[in-house]
């Protein structure tokens, strides 16, 4: 491991890489270095514009994946984007070849993340008044229910792809750089993303991921939101009504059958037992 430093700030690779490139975009202010996706992203200012600039090719500490796989897969999703254009979504203003791999530009936003990897702000959304992390969830759902739409299927959602502005109230849902066309089939076995977000089909070889497999994320993401963070999730340390907790329970039932069988179907009975 290496560290380098840009404009001041510094951070961690795997081995040297060269960066001048970024000077075109502005002067960084902020690295994020921890994915394990073998993304590295930057925080540039440029004059009173600032940007979030997220590059593969990079020997990345904790990559998965080789350099060429994270820039294939970067490719590969400038027409997720384009395909999932939502209000909650943040979208790229700039796709592009560039210093022997690629980046995504994207405005930024002083929106903090969820994530576990980030424990600070995940505290503060944790402390978040129950109404606020309601309209939040409402968020979620309704761009996942946009998602099913536009016939893709939701891959690696996690709360590391959930965004608050503090300051605004705004929220955001960022990285559905895994979100596939439909049908979809398991060809990994243990799929990409976070255990307490996957239905048993998503380490299931050959097993179709779907409309009910994104069921029991967003019944998984309620957990998260308003539950104690037990992988057991048991009514007692549920924070909103017994009936909305049997609306999440039957959203995370190990059997497909018994779940609702669309986001749809979720939402309609969330609603209701509100």
């Amino acid at each position: 491991m290496v560290h380098r430093e840009i404009d001041g700030v510094s951070f961690r690779l795997k081995e040297p890489f060269d960066f001048s490139f970024l000077k075109q975009y502005g002067k960084v202010f902020r690295v994020f270095d921890d994915q394990d996706s073998g993304n590295i992203c930057f925080g540039v200012a440029s004059g009173e514009k600032r940007y979030f600039v997220k590059f593969a090719g990079a020997p990345t500490v904790r990559a998965n994946v080789s350099q060429q796989k994270a820039i294939e897969r970067m490719k590969s999703t400038v027409l997720v984007y384009s395909d999932l254009v939502h209000q909650v979504l943040l979208n790229p203003i700039k796709c592009e070849e560039i210093g022997g791999g690629f980046v995504m530009v994207f405005e930024w936003t002083d929106a903090e993340c969820m994530g576990m990897q980030y424990p600070k702000s995940r505290e503060k959304f944790k402390q978040m008044p129950l109404d606020m992390r309601l309209h939040l969830f409402d968020d979620i759902l309704s761009f996942h229910a946009h998602v099913i739409k536009q016939n893709y299927v939701a891959i690696d959602f996690y709360d590391g792809c959930i965004m608050h502005e503090f300051n605004t109230g705004k929220n955001f849902i960022c990285d559905v750089e895994l979100y596939s066309k439909m049908p979809y089939t398991n060809n990994m076995g243990r799929m990409y993303g976070s255990s307490r977000f996957m239905s048993p089909e998503e380490f299931l070889l050959g097993a179709n991921i779907d409309e009910l497999t994104n069921v029991y994320t967003m019944g998984a993401t309620a957990w998260e939101l308003f539950g104690d963070g037990s992988r057991k999730r048991c009514v007692e340390g549920w924070q909103l009504s017994n009936a909305l907790f049997d609306v999440v329970k039957q959203a995370v039932s190990d059997e497909r059958s018994q779940r609702q069988q669309s986001i749809e179907q979720f939402i309609v009975e969330w609603v209701q037992a509100k």
